[in-house]
């Protein structure tokens, strides 16, 4: 195991090695709308709207309102530089990921003095305490809710301590000392830790760590089949880096923090307690979600009462994403394809080759599967496939299945297909009325009652781009010469 100790820290300082992958900027930024109004040109992509394009991650050395605070953003925008930063070929990922799930490192404890993201803390008790003073938490727009976390690692605990797990949630600041979670009902195992602290009437003690190794977000993205309740994704990034990730008990509360954050917060999730989301807005609104529409505020959240607030001494990072940016197809997209590819290869083996969920999905909405035949008995197949897909997760809405070969990271190759290799008389198969993720705005029945009684439900599509076994010698792609050293001439 490496003896240098992975965080975001290490990660940037070997970014910096490789060209147009990182920049940074001293010219002040306001972090309400404007920081992120200023990326969604330089590097969001993803859904965001046009125009904009993939570009470096971007840190902001001057934010207004914020000394001696950076922001990062645009981290994890970039498929390649994901592979960049986990040493690993971008294209095969998924099954990257895969192996660290069936292969967890799992985190270990440090003492308080071990621990950097302890440095410097504030607790609530303190006069002049504020979170929207000490955490530099962004806008994406000037109609979002609120400042958002959009990418905090929530940790939480069943109330016997027996199961732990941590996720992601859309969190924003609604008071000095209060933040809105929206937790996905049926989604989340913090979710089923925070209903059994409920239904005790107890208020459920978490931390917030932001600010980490990316392979931290995105490993803790997982979600079932893949990691069943109780698993701790916090061992896929441990299995990632061939490395524990240390773990520091909280301050004010009986939960353990990430101890290399930048940024740690701590609370409780309060029972029977519910804000609106906009409440100091009114514009109706959350932010933007991963689909590339603004997400509807919600009338009653979750409230966290924040006990804490700890950072870093020197020039502590405050992490963000834009939701509809290509950070959350990282985030959201390789851990689904990982938990596809595991599952397919149970169950027909050796089919799939390999899966991406492309940015025009948002990383959840749509699947592209390679697919392999070997004889006549595979044809078939690949729609099994599709099924298999849909079957284990509820927010895939469109699956695309392609020949192997084909390039599933070009879309303009997989198009290719459906224009050469498809026809739509036989080769759609669509699937009714069923449960799909509700910031989907299609899905609502006033856009197709026959089909969606209430909102979060929809019809999948499967488009089988896959050429007939028996008919592949009459789809052969025009074969050119072999040149290995092609480079040499644009030297």
């Amino acid at each position: 195991m490496s003896l240098e100790k992975w965080d975001l820290r290490k990660v940037l300082a070997e970014l910096q090695q490789h060209d147009g992958q990182y920049h940074e900027t001293d010219v002040e930024v306001d972090p309400d709308a404007q920081l992120a109004g200023v990326y969604r040109y330089i590097g969001a992509g993803g859904t965001v709207v046009r125009p904009t394009q993939e570009g470096p991650a971007m840190m902001f050395n001057n934010v207004k309102g914020f000394n001696d605070t950076r922001v990062l953003i645009g981290l994890m925008a970039s498929r390649k530089r994901v592979g960049l930063m986990f040493h690993h070929d971008y294209q095969t990922l998924g099954q990257f990921l895969n192996e660290a799930v069936t292969k967890p490192v799992w985190p270990t404890m440090v003492e308080e003095k071990d621990a950097p993201a302890h440095e410097i803390i504030h607790r609530a008790t303190d006069e002049d305490f504020d979170i929207r003073k000490l955490v530099a938490a962004p806008t994406n727009t000037s109609r979002d809710a609120g400042p958002y976390i959009t990418v905090g690692v929530v940790a939480g605990s069943s109330m016997d301590k027996s199961k732990s797990d941590v996720t992601i949630h859309r969190m924003v600041l609604e008071d000095k000392d209060k933040i809105g979670i929206y937790i996905m009902p049926g989604g989340r195992h913090i979710g089923a830790f925070a209903e059994e602290y409920e239904k005790a009437n107890q208020p459920m003690p978490i931390t917030i760590s932001i600010g980490l190794d990316p392979a931290i977000t995105i490993g803790a993205t997982f979600e079932p089949p893949t990691t069943p309740f109780g698993y701790n994704e916090l061992g896929v990034a441990g299995a990632i880096r061939q490395q524990p990730v240390e773990l520091v008990k909280g301050v004010t509360v009986d939960e353990n923090a990430i101890a290399r954050a930048e940024y740690t917060l701590e609370g409780y999730i309060m029972p029977n307690e519910r804000i609106q989301e906009d409440i100091n807005t009114h514009t109706g609104k959350a932010m933007p979600e991963f689909p590339g529409y603004d997400g509807d505020a919600n009338p009653a959240l979750q409230v966290i009462k924040v006990t804490a607030v700890t950072h870093r001494k020197e020039n502590p990072i405050m992490q963000s994403v834009i939701g509809p940016s290509e950070e959350h197809v990282s985030m959201a997209g390789i851990p689904t394809e990982a938990s596809i590819l595991s599952l397919v290869e149970r169950a027909i083996p050796g089919k799939v080759l390999n899966v991406y969920n492309p940015p025009a999905g948002g990383g959840k909405l749509m699947t592209i599967m390679q697919i392999h035949k070997e004889n006549a008995a595979d044809e078939g197949i690949q729609r099994q496939a599709a099924l298999l897909a849909f079957s284990a997760f509820k927010e895939l809405k469109t699956v695309i299945l392609v020949d192997d070969d084909v390039d599933i990271f070009d879309m303009n190759d997989v198009i290719w297909t459906m224009n050469t290799r498809f026809q739509a008389d036989q080769d759609l198969m669509v699937l009714p009325g069923m449960r799909n993720h509700p910031l989907d705005p299609s899905e609502r029945p006033e856009y197709d009652p026959k089909s969606i009684r209430f909102r979060g439900m929809s019809s999948k599509l499967v488009i089988d781009g896959t050429v007939p076994f028996d008919m592949k010698d009459q789809f052969e792609r025009a074969q050119f010469q072999e040149v290995p050293d092609w480079e040499k001439y644009l030297k």
